[in-house]
């Protein structure tokens, strides 16, 4: 049978308990708080890409077009089904969803000016470190909350 000095050399203290159950706490604070950034980090990447692939469409269909005028009157709004194209050819066949689409973030948005020769795309990013447009600042000439803009109308 083991003494009682035995057995209290192969039991942990209670201090020994709160340092591993604090250690394990603090690790999960950690990894908690770093995949919320990772995820709007990600999300703000996917934004620019949809963005940047908007405006590629854009410029092709000015390209394109005698006229030399950028397109009217398209919407990009959540689960859009619209598209970029002329009577010949499509340039985006479906314009690309905001990754956290709904009611209280802004979708993407497209305004042209009144002569055809300018155009701005907008979104609004989650991480402000990666904006070119400061916090509440309305640059993009959207009429609505952007913090990013592409086109030679907006910031670029």
């Amino acid at each position: 049978m083991k003494s009682l000095a035995d057995r209290r050399r192969n039991s942990y203290t209670l201090i020994e308990i709160l340092v591993v159950v604090t250690i394990i706490g603090l690790i999960a604070a950690i990894s908690t708080v770093s995949y919320t950034i990772l995820s709007k980090q990600s999300r703000d990447a996917k934004r620019k890409a949809d963005l940047e692939q908007v405006r590629s469409a854009i410029e092709m269909y000015r390209s394109n077009n005698a006229s030399g005028l950028y397109p009217t009157g398209f919407t990009m709004p959540c689960n859009s089904v619209v598209a970029i194209n002329d009577a010949t050819n499509t340039y985006l066949s479906r314009i690309p969803q905001d990754p956290k689409c709904s009611t209280s973030i802004p979708t993407y948005n497209y305004y042209y000016s009144s002569d055809g020769l300018d155009y701005t795309i907008a979104a609004y990013l989650e991480r402000t470190s990666s904006c070119l447009v400061p916090m509440g600042a309305d640059s993009c000439g959207t009429g609505k909350a952007c913090n990013y803009c592409l086109g030679p109308y907006g910031q670029k």
